[in-house]
């Protein structure tokens, strides 16, 4: 498992998010301006400079249950509210898109790539707000220093990392069946033809060698696939033509977008498995790893008169109470249970983030007290 995973699934995963909250704001005709202020809140919390240092520091990675938690916060760092129905297909969405984007990467490296055209798309939603677009930047910056000089096998590292992160989650999206890349499983379909890796020659040609390294004979065979060779390699520069595509904002046009469960399956029946295990030995690091990241975030809270709204993912309030009631319980996102109280008295530094986390100006969207720390963020 590579330590330099994480910044790379959470940049990627929060321009996702960032996509999909887009498309929702102006499909339900959300004014500009308010919708503007929701996604420069969000992008100003995400890159947050205390956060970034936390995030790029070398750590494995952690659970779904944890970043799940991570992204809940960052859905509500602005007047917008996700109920519970929203929050896991917003969340869905995101995850299934990039297991999308890992598996198709043409070589490892370009998970770089997809980074960048998810950063370079952010920029576009803050255009005109120079400070935000000075974090955007400063990132960029992190990321060419610390992976511009990886070789190719953490590259490889990393990616099996984040396809071990997305292994057995086969939530069916209406975008990726339409347009027939994803199964009725689930499962992703891998294409055999087109542009081959940046460095790789087209298949077809075997060439065989002596003992002196010299070339001897070649032979031709007939293969299925219609490949054809890049056109150029992707910049990995802070502006360039990215080349590839992957990363890109598929949400750009109109599109309704749909996620179901799949069917039974042994995946689902390792998930039960794995809901009523007895608690993870590593919820106390896994705490202790968000109260780091929550530490870091700098959440504005809404002033003004200004009151708080609901978006709804779905295309009707029927559709999503139905959604809420049809989901899986083993597919639920539910977080181990720590108890705040003893934590206030314990641990001044996350009684401190714990206060924090109350929103006092929104009496409407205002949490109560809970029981436990994870859950006083869910109620945000």
């Amino acid at each position: 498992m590579s330590v330099r995973t994480l910044p790379l699934l959470f940049l990627n995963l929060g321009g996702e998010m960032l996509y999909i909250l887009d498309q929702r704001l102006r499909a339900q005709n959300i004014p500009g301006a308010k919708a503007r202020r929701v996604l420069n809140d969000i992008i100003s919390t995400m890159f947050n400079r205390k956060f970034m240092e936390e995030l790029f520091k070398p750590q494995e990675l952690y659970s779904k249950k944890a970043l799940r938690t991570v992204y809940d916060r960052l859905a509500h760092a602005s007047i917008m509210r996700l109920n519970q129905a929203s929050m896991d297909k917003l969340y869905d969405l995101m995850t299934m898109a990039l297991k999308y984007q890992v598996l198709l990467c043409p070589r490892p490296k370009d998970v770089l790539l997809v980074t960048f055209n998810h950063l370079d798309a952010i920029k576009g939603f803050i255009q005109d707000s120079p400070a935000l677009l000075h974090l955007v930047d400063e990132t960029f910056r992190q990321l060419l220093e610390i992976y511009g000089g990886l070789p190719a096998g953490e590259f490889h590292l990393i990616r099996q990392t984040l396809l071990t992160f997305f292994q057995d989650l086969h939530i069916r999206v209406s975008i990726f069946l339409k347009d027939r890349v994803q199964n009725s499983n689930g499962r992703f379909v891998l294409p055999v033809s087109g542009p081959v890796p940046w460095g790789i020659e087209v298949p077809g040609l075997i060439r065989m060698f002596n003992t002196k390294g010299e070339e001897v004979k070649r032979v031709k065979f007939q293969h299925s696939g219609n490949y054809i060779a890049a056109p150029k390699e992707g910049s990995f520069e802070l502006y360039g033509d990215r080349v590839l595509k992957l990363g890109t904002n598929m949400y750009s046009v109109n599109r309704p977008v749909e996620t179901h469960m799949s069917g039974p399956s042994n995946n689902l029946a390792s998930q039960t498995q794995q809901s009523i295990a007895p608690p993870n030995p590593l919820a106390k690091e896994e705490l202790n790893f968000l109260a780091r990241l929550m530490g870091g975030m700098e959440i504005k809270k809404p002033s003004g008169p200004e009151p708080g709204f609901q978006l709804n993912l779905f295309t009707t309030d029927e559709e999503e109470e139905q959604a809420a009631l049809s989901r899986p319980e083993e597919l639920s996102y539910e977080v181990v249970n720590i108890q705040a109280t003893q934590d206030q008295q314990r641990n001044k530094e996350l009684a401190r983030i714990m206060g924090e986390f109350e929103i006092t100006d929104q009496p409407k969207w205002s949490a109560s007290k809970g029981d436990d720390l994870l859950a006083m963020m869910d109620e945000l």
